[in-house]
Parts: structure tokens; sequence; C-alpha cells
């Protein structure tokens, strides 16, 4: 994998879509950052860091409950996710966050400086995660902990999305994509090591992380309509797949996927969707 290529593609995207990104009409980050930071449990007065920390959702609940005498320190490679959280974080008033713009993958951060390292869908996106996990490690105070989230692989769904679609989004639209997304090379980088319990645990150990703890759970996804659902795909991860597609392809797609969702609705209510998600939690070695 060429990582400079994958990491600008993944930091133009999620600029381009800042503005937008989780605010179309459907929830999913928010509801899995709170139940992170539950299981994570971070305590008044810790010093935490947040990677990949988008606008906030995990990060703002996790300033909360360190209150004024901890410090929440949230970094994304995308700029306009920094700036977007900074607004967020103002708007609700919570003041013991500080943003940078920074590399998840080679964070530029005193050793031993954190109790906790959270990372909700963003870790696990590196291109050399497993690595990225030993550097945590060394940012960790002694019985430091971890905590992020991942999807839930199995190689019989389409990779990052609800079981459900995996009958609505052919796999073949894969090809359209950069290298980097195609299916074998997406086994090599995620399912290699999140899909079995074992490897994610063998990974961790390796990192220097013990206590391994391992949570799937579905997260109540819910969107006002097929069509929101649709125009909030284009500002996550999927982006990247809509950019790619030829427009016939899209458009074919984009019918489908609304049609599909908003037969899910009752008495035209919200669509309603359970999201497999792993929570990971680990304490470092030491």
């Amino acid at each position: 994998m060429d990582s400079a290529l994958y990491k600008t593609k993944v930091t133009d995207a999620f600029n381009e879509a800042a503005a937008t990104y989780d605010r179309l009409g459907v929830e999913f980050f928010t509801p899995m950052g709170r139940r992170l930071v539950e299981l994570a449990a971070p305590q008044p007065g810790q010093r935490l860091l947040d990677i990949g920390c988008g606008l906030g959702a995990t990060l703002l609940p996790a300033a909360t409950r360190i209150g004024p005498n901890g410090t929440a320190l949230g970094i994304d490679i995308a700029e306009a996710m920094v700036e977007e959280a900074g607004r967020e974080a103002e708007r609700q008033g919570i003041r013991n966050v500080e943003l940078r713009v920074m590399d998840g993958e080679h964070p530029d951060l005193p050793a031993r400086s954190f109790d906790l390292v959270l990372g909700s869908y963003s870790v696990i996106f590196l291109p050399d995660a497993r690595a990225a996990l030993a550097r945590y490690a060394g940012l960790l105070r002694d019985g430091g902990r971890i905590a992020f989230t991942s999807p839930v692989f199995t190689r019989d769904t389409f990779p990052f999305l609800p079981p459900m679609f995996t009958e609505l989004i052919p796999m073949s639209l894969l090809e359209h994509l950069p290298a980097a997304w195609h299916p074998e090379q997406l086994h090599q980088q995620l399912h290699s090591w999140l899909e079995a319990p074992a490897d994610l645990t063998a990974a961790l150990d390796k990192a220097g992380f013990t206590d391994v703890r391992i949570t799937d759970e579905n997260v109540h996804m819910t969107a006002v309509s097929g069509e929101a659902w649709v125009d909030w795909s284009h500002t996550q991860g999927m982006r990247l797949l809509w950019q790619h597609l030829p427009e016939d392809e899209a458009a074919a797609l984009r019918t489908r996927l609304i049609t599909a969702l908003d037969a899910l609705r009752e008495n035209g209510g919200p669509v309603h969707i359970e999201v497999p998600v792993r929570y990971v939690t680990a304490t470092v070695a030491r």
C-alpha cells in the first residue's frame, strides 16, 4: 500500500466532508462514541488522547467526564475536522479540550503522558494500525488504557456497513476503488487481525497491552429517511466509493438504497438500523 497516497485521499475526503459530517439527519457516531466512553470509563482529572477525533463524538463526552482538572487532546489528520470540533467544543462550553492537526499513525507527543487513548472507527483504518498500537502503548502512563471501536468484520458481508447492505451493494463495486480498498487489500489490512477476537487479542499483546476485553454490541442507527442516509454516506468512509463509481452505477445504487431503506420506515417515521460494533479495551502491560 502507498501509505502517503492513502492518507492524502482520506484527508481530502474528510476535509471536504467536515461541514456536513454526521449532521444530515443520521445518528450513529454520537451514540457509538458515548458508549465507547462508558466502557473506557475515564476518571476525573485524567489526561486523555483521542486519535482521529472527527467532530468530537468521543472526545467531547470523554472531556466532560474527566472534568475541569482533566485535559483532553483530540488529533485528526483533516484540518477541517479539527476546526469543526473546536467550534463544537465551544458551542457546548467544554473548555478542557485541545485540538491539533496530526497524523494519528505517528503522533508527535511525549512518552507516558496520557492515562487513556481513545479511537472510535479511526485507529483501525491507519495503514499500519498494529504498529501504531505499540506507539500508543508508549504514550500511556503505567496502568494506562486504550479503548477503540471497530466494525464487526466478517468475510461474507460488505465491509464497514450493517449486514443488510450486503444484499444491496454488490462486492464488485469495490473494484472501482483505489487499490488500497480492494477486497484482497482490505482483508490483509483489516480482516487478518480484526475479524477473529483471538487475532485481535494477539495483536494487542504484541503491541504491549494486557487485559484485553472485546465486546460486540449493536449501535442503534437512525435516519430521518432513506435519502438522508444516502446523503450522509457521502460524508463518511463510503464517500470514497461514491467518488469512484461511474455515474450510471452511482445513480442506480442511490435509487436501490433509498428504496430499500424507505421500505423500513413505519408511518413516515425514521429508518432504524442495528449496526454491529466491536468495542475493545486493554491496559498497557507495565
